[in-house]
């Protein structure tokens, strides 16, 4: 009997979850997502001291560390359910909670109940990690669904080294009401994290195609705004690319088009494959066989003269009924 696709498939991937991985391989990915946990709970300390420069700088640290962690993990293949779901939660306090807190302790009013912009924020922080875990988690992607987490802790996190700036401070721009107006960003960041509204992720390097090129220019654009100003980037690019995401879903919206390269939810069918293919589940479980075979089921065609399940490959379909009457 000839092995089917998904067969095959699936001794692979047992293969490569048997393999003997060094233990400290295993951990270098978590060790990432620990350290995006101590700084975000070294911001939440700075903003009660009112060093807000400095609890900013350790949300962005926490978010150099969380870009780390899942990039580590799928290059040593140690990407697993228990990596993912710390991920998770510890990004709910290093995006959600600590810069949450460096908004009520900045800006907003303590007497009041302007808390509960700070709780709205990070609720849907947390949702929205939620349901990355059930769409999106342990998949290459393109588009994230939903504005991540990281980008929108950022945005609020960046918002003080902006406000010390000379662009800030010596502009139309310092004029606005910023008071006001980041209630209303922290409500459109909430807001965005739980909408369907794609965002790209980290664009494709290159100079074969347009798209590429325009990656490559972000790329550098990046990192000499990065090196040369630090204070006067960070913001306003989190900015424009919250905008970005938000015009984009509408532009496409009203021409009847949506990004493509990622469904919004997996397939109940390949969900348990993708699974396994990341190293989260078990290629053996009755799970997978089931389904499998249940897809195998669905998707055969009527008469298509296909074997039983477990008959031999030598099948014939039944000879034609004979003419009635006698006539040919």
């Amino acid at each position: 009997m000839m092995a089917t696709p998904d067969h095959t498939r699936r001794q692979q991937v047992r293969a490569e979850a048997d393999r003997p991985r060094n233990r400290s391989v295993i951990i270098l990915p978590n060790g990432f997502t620990l350290a995006s946990l101590f700084f975000g709970v070294f911001a939440i300390v700075a903003a009660t001291r009112s060093e807000f420069d400095t609890a900013g700088l350790y949300v962005v640290f926490g978010g150099v560390c969380d870009a780390l962690d899942g990039r580590v993990a799928r290059a040593t293949g140690t990407g697993s359910r228990f990596g993912s779901e710390l991920d998770s939660l510890v990004d709910a306090i290093t995006f959600g909670l600590a810069p949450a807190m460096i908004m009520y302790f900045a800006v907003l009013n303590r007497n009041g109940w302007d808390w509960i912009f700070s709780f709205i924020f990070t609720a849907c922080a947390v949702i929205r990690l939620a349901r990355f875990n059930v769409e999106q988690a342990g998949r290459a992607k393109k588009y994230f669904h939903g504005l991540p987490s990281p980008a929108a802790g950022m945005t609020l996190a960046t918002y003080y080294w902006f406000s010390q700036t000379s662009l800030y401070n010596q502009t139309v721009v310092g004029d606005l009401n910023w008071t006001t107006g980041l209630r209303g960003l922290m409500m459109l960041l909430a807001f965005l994290m739980i909408s369907n509204v794609s965002y790209p992720a980290v664009p494709t390097v290159g100079f074969r195609k347009i798209n590429e090129i325009l990656g490559t220019l972000v790329v550098i654009a990046t990192f000499i705004g990065v090196l040369f100003l630090r204070k006067e980037f960070y913001f306003p690019a989190l900015v424009c690319y919250v905008l970005y995401g938000l015009a984009k879903t509408v532009i496409f919206g009203l021409l009847d088009r949506r990004p493509r390269g990622d469904a919004p939810v997996i397939d109940d069918d390949d969900e348990p494959l993708l699974l396994a293919a990341a190293g989260v589940v078990d290629t053996g479980s009755d799970a997978i066989r089931h389904r499998s075979h249940r897809r195998r089921r669905r998707r055969r065609p009527p008469g298509s003269g296909e074997p039983p399940r477990g008959g031999s490959g030598n099948f014939s379909p039944p000879p034609p009924p004979p003419p009635i009457g006698g006539q040919p």
